[in-house]
């Protein structure tokens, strides 16, 4: 068992759904992780994601940026696990608790690891629609390595930094520690 990091990309925008309410409508493209146990960077499509499920079930926790409110609505269709009772950190989530507002991952990788995203949902849904999947996989890979090192940033650290649009750069404190193998939490039979 252990931590895994997740993004997800979709084929399509809520534009092409009818909003911002029907995530189920939006479709995976590609799932991409990062494995601590196998210490590997691994990418899912649409047909592979039954193996993506049996990893999320072994993980001691999954960790993401909005994860829970955006990737697992998505995914869910997918899926038989409910996503949403795997042991999570959702570092959006967590950041918006104590900030009481959302900041962006770009934001997050800019202002902490003087680093940026590659680009935002769009250019991927641009690069799944012209058939471009080993672009689509290098630009969500990405993601998940700007999220796990932002993770691990604060998981050393104990906070990140942020560039607000509401009040400039700023720094949140944050609580959580990367997981021993013997602290797998307890849950019940999925």
């Amino acid at each position: 068992m252990s931590e895994i990091v997740l993004d997800l990309e979709t084929k399509k925008s809520f534009d092409d759904v009818g909003g911002r309410t029907n995530f189920h409508l939006l479709e995976v493209s590609l799932v991409g992780v990062y494995d601590y146990a196998s210490d590997r960077f691994m990418t899912f499509q649409e047909h592979q994601l039954g193996e993506l499920e049996k990893l999320l079930q072994r993980a001691q926790r999954i960790i993401g940026f909005n994860t829970k409110n955006f990737d697992y609505a998505v995914l869910q269709p997918y899926v038989a696990t409910n996503l949403k009772a795997l042991p999570s950190l959702d570092i959006l989530e967590e950041i918006a608790k104590i900030l009481g507002h959302r900041v962006s991952l770009d934001s997050l990788a800019t202002s902490t690891l003087k680093m940026q995203k590659s680009g935002d949902g769009l250019k991927a849904i641009r690069l799944y629609r012209e058939g471009k999947i080993d672009e689509l996989a290098d630009y969500c890979l990405q993601d998940v390595r700007l999220t796990r090192d932002i993770y691990e940033y604060g998981a050393t650290h104990g906070k990140l930094m942020y560039e607000s649009r509401y009040g400039g750069p700023g720094e949140v404190a944050v609580t959580w520690k990367r997981l021993a193998p013997s602290e797998a939490p307890l849950r019940l039979a999925l």
